[in-house]
Formats: C-alpha cells, structure tokens, sequence
C-alpha cells in the first residue's frame, strides 16, 4: 500500500463514473449529496494508498459490531446505532476509493456484494438483539435478500445494469435501521417497541421495493433478444 501520486478524477467525472456504473442514475439532489460526500471524504483515502477492499473489511467488521453493541440493550443501543451509521459510510466509501484509484475488480465486487449481505444480516440482529420479534427480522431480512438476489439473477439473465433504483436499496436499510436502534436507545423503557417498528419497516419497505424490482426487471428482460 503506498500513496497515489496521480491525479484524481473531479468530483464531476466522478459523479459521471458513479452515474455510468448505477445504470445511468442521476447523480442530484440528496443522492448527489450523499454521493459528493463520498467523494471528498474518500479523496485523501485514495491519496494515501487505502485499498477500497480494506475499507470493505473494516466496514463488515464495524456492522458486525454493530450487532454485538445491541447485545446489553438499554442506552448500548446508541453505540449499536452509531456503528449501523459509520459502516453505512464506509460501503459507500470502498466504492468511491475503487473509483477514484481506478482499481474497481471483479474480485472486489464480488468480496463487496458478499460483505454487504452480512452487515445486513448483522442489522437485523441489532434490532432482534434490541428487542424486536425473531420472526419479524427474519421475514424483513430475506425480503432484503430477495431484492438483491433477484436483480443478480437478472444481471446474470443479460440485464446490462441495476434496472432501477428502489426504495429499499441498501442506503434505505442502514438509514431505516440507525433511526429505530437511535429510538430504541433514546426510550429504553420502549426500546422492544422501536426495534419491533424497525423490523417491520424493513419488510414493508422490502416488499415494496422488491415488487417495484421485480416488474422492472420483467418488461426489461422481456425486451432483450
């Protein structure tokens, strides 16, 4: 690992890669924040040599942290809900840093995708370790896990790109998941209940975007040859 001494794309060039890689999503608005957020955080990662397969490990690390912290309950719940946050940011960040260094893999994607799936599991088990149902989690989570498979098995089936962007895509779950854990912390007292409301949200938001998925994927395969 040794620093980068050539230039870095410009937030705008990057904004196009990142646009061309997502099946040409527009990069505006709060995506655009998120994403330009990425950029500038992820610069001096680039700048010092940082792989973006290490900073995939250290985010599936900080998510299975995440699940642990939940472990105690009561006011743990808040440390659990600040780690959700920071390996949200760092899966945001392996991909910035691939782009920026131009050292996207195949190897790295795959290693990125399968970490993904396990910090959303680590998810569901800090809100099921928070208090809510086991079945509720379980249901929520394999819904999450159907969105992503689907649209792998449609990449595979010749879908040249993502297809469309849900509601329910991952940015979705972290973001759904910090904000009841943060509850569940703040309200010990009905801490079971937050949690128990996280779950659920996931599954409603899941089903939603997994139909929307899924009949994007129909009319998109049934045009190719």
């Amino acid at each position: 690992m040794g620093a980068v001494l050539t230039p870095l794309p410009s937030r705008e060039e990057y904004l196009r890669q990142w646009s061309a890689l997502h099946g040409d999503a527009a990069a505006t608005g709060l995506v655009g924040w998120w994403i330009g957020g990425a950029y500038r955080v992820a610069r001096p990662l680039a700048r010092a040599g940082v792989g973006p397969d290490a900073v995939t490990l250290v985010g599936l690390a900080v998510a299975l942290g995440a699940a642990g912290a939940a472990v105690p309950g009561g006011r743990w719940v808040g440390a659990a809900c600040a780690l959700v946050v920071l390996s949200g940011v760092l899966d945001n960040l392996d991909g910035a840093v691939a782009l920026l260094t131009g050292r996207a893999t195949r190897r790295g994607f795959v290693l990125d995708s399968v970490c993904d799936r396990i910090a959303d599991a680590a998810y569901c088990a800090a809100l099921w370790f928070a208090g809510a149902p086991g079945v509720l989690v379980v249901a929520g989570g394999a819904v999450a896990w159907l969105h992503e498979y689907t649209r792998a098995r449609a990449a595979i089936a010749g879908m040249p790109d993502v297809g469309v962007v849900t509601v329910a895509e991952r940015p979705t779950r972290v973001i759904v998941t910090a904000m009841f854990l943060l509850g569940a912390a703040l309200y010990p007292s009905a801490g079971a209940t937050w949690a128990t409301s996280g779950a659920a949200a996931w599954l409603a938001v899941g089903l939603v975007g997994a139909t929307q998925l899924a009949v994007t994927v129909s009319r998109r395969l049934a045009t190719l040859p």
